[in-house]
């Protein structure tokens, strides 16, 4: 049965649940750093990545700046839209840090709202809206120059938690090597062991 024109598939189901914030989380006000150093969002090894770092909010939200450079440009001198859902997801991902489990993007929705110009700064925020089983649903919001400035881009989504074989399995096998390699990162990834 097709969802109601209400309801869209990152809606929460009636039954699921806003569950307590994880005790492993990091702590309101931490950096949460980049799951991957490669990774085009929040990677900092990334060299032309977005460099996206959530900083953990008090309960199951994050936030995060995000500067608009010209080399995101869609339209002369405004941001692409891919570019911009990209910077969403992103933010919307980093909410599994406070679940204390992996996940991976099930279905992403992103309305605009307004322009966003090259050399702006974003400033995002997403928060867990419910839990029902392994699905995560999350909303997002991006506005521009400050916490109470326009709003430009909405987002919510569907994530699905996984097991760390999933990317052990699906990944590429020299990039799955070097986190193999990397002690720090392997150090990271096996906090998330207790999966369910």
């Amino acid at each position: 049965m097709p969802p109601s024109p209400t309801t869209s598939p990152t809606t929460p189901p009636p039954e699921a649940v806003l569950p307590p914030r994880a005790p492993q989380a990091p702590a309101p006000g931490t950096r949460l750093g980049s799951h991957y150093e490669h990774c085009f969002g929040c990677g900092p090894q990334h060299p032309g990545g977005l460099g996206i770092d959530a900083v953990a909010g008090e309960g199951l939200d994050v936030t995060a700046e995000f500067t608009v450079r010209e080399a995101h440009q869609g339209g002369p001198g405004l941001a692409h839209g891919g570019l911009l859902t990209t910077a969403m997801d992103e933010i919307l991902g980093s909410l599994n840090w406070l679940l204390h489990a992996p996940g991976v993007t099930g279905r992403l929705e992103t309305d605009f709202l307004s322009p966003v110009p090259v050399d702006s700064v974003l400033h995002l925020r997403a928060w867990v809206t419910g839990v029902h089983g392994r699905k995560v649903y999350g909303a997002a919001e991006a506005r521009i120059g400050g916490p109470e400035g326009p709003l430009a881009v909405r987002a919510q989504a569907l994530f699905i938690q996984v097991k760390l074989e999933h990317f052990t399995k699906h990944g590429r096998p020299e990039d799955i090597e070097k986190v193999l390699d990397d002690p720090d990162l392997m150090q990271r990834a096996r906090t998330f062991e207790v999966n369910p």
